[in-house]
């Protein structure tokens, strides 16, 4: 039975007992709205640890647009459900005074890989990122954390913050869990109408199709120019970025001499995508 925690204090309590009998602890931090994504992340911490947290936080910080933060899903029962039938010893759920308590002044920011992508469309996002990962490898003193490769910049940065401030916490990053169709699950998702929800998935075939015509000789940005093309006619919009980048430290890519990723954010009526692959 998964045990539900709020306290900070009565969280380290339980997770000092557990240390004290020789257990490794694995945490899988998340916003809640869990789907099959999250779920492959507590099982892939059940094989590599002795006891499971997995955390369920709306984190403020990481929210540009106050209705985007008032609009997320959120189903406690039904993530509490799905959490016990993974065998998930706690479900660490603190409010936002517990992790934001009256006076917290500190931010923890990473520069450089933050910059680019996602940091120059969501200013903060990323200092929200790193600032509630720290607390939350703070309050759960957890030996392993996992994340999906699905926010590939998101899984740098905690990778980047973890090593620079010597956090004794090891950083997993899980495959991408994908519907049958190839869309990236996401909590966002069941925002999607029905019509909406049947051209999502063209999104993960233009990916594909284009990190292929790279691979096969094609010039980088006639085919990712190709590929936008292709996107803005299927029915999406505004496409924030579609760029090749370097897998170490996200730099600019124009060929393929060194491992790379293909990243995305564009949006589908009023719901915001965001997917990458390797190329």
């Amino acid at each position: 039975m998964t045990e539900v925690i709020r306290s900070a204090d009565e969280l380290r309590e339980k997770v000092a007992g557990w240390k004290r009998s020789g257990m490794l602890v694995g945490v899988v931090p998340t916003m809640g709205a869990l789907h099959e994504g999250h779920l492959s992340l507590a099982r892939a911490a059940r094989e590599q640890s002795d006891r499971v947290i997995v955390t369920v936080f709306v984190n403020p910080m990481q929210f540009n647009n106050a209705s985007d933060l008032e609009k997320y899903p959120r189903d406690e029962a039904h993530d509490l459900a799905l959490l016990d039938s993974e065998g998930v010893d706690v479900l660490f759920a603190p409010g936002v005074d517990e992790v934001y308590p009256d006076g917290f002044a500190t931010t923890v920011s990473v520069s450089g890989i933050t910059e680019p992508l996602e940091g120059a469309f969501r200013p903060g996002h990323f200092d929200g990122v790193a600032t509630v990962c720290s607390k939350l490898f703070g309050m759960t003193q957890a030996g392993r954390a996992f994340f999906g490769e699905k926010d590939w910049q998101q899984l740098q940065v905690v990778q980047r913050f973890v090593r620079d401030l010597n956090i004794p916490v090891r950083i997993i990053g899980c495959p991408t869990i994908r519907e049958e169709d190839g869309l990236a699950m996401s909590s966002r998702n069941v925002r999607l109408s029905a019509a909406e929800r049947a051209v999502a998935p063209v999104l993960h075939a233009v990916m594909q199709a284009a990190a292929s015509d790279m691979r096969e000789g094609k010039a980088v940005q006639a085919a990712l120019m190709d590929a936008q093309a292709a996107l803005l006619e299927a029915g999406f919009r505004d496409i924030e970025y579609l760029e090749l980048r370097t897998v170490d430290g996200l730099r600019p890519a124009s060929d393929l001499s060194q491992p790379v990723r293909m990243l995305v954010a564009l949006w589908l009526a009023d719901v915001r995508l965001i997917d990458n692959i390797a190329v």
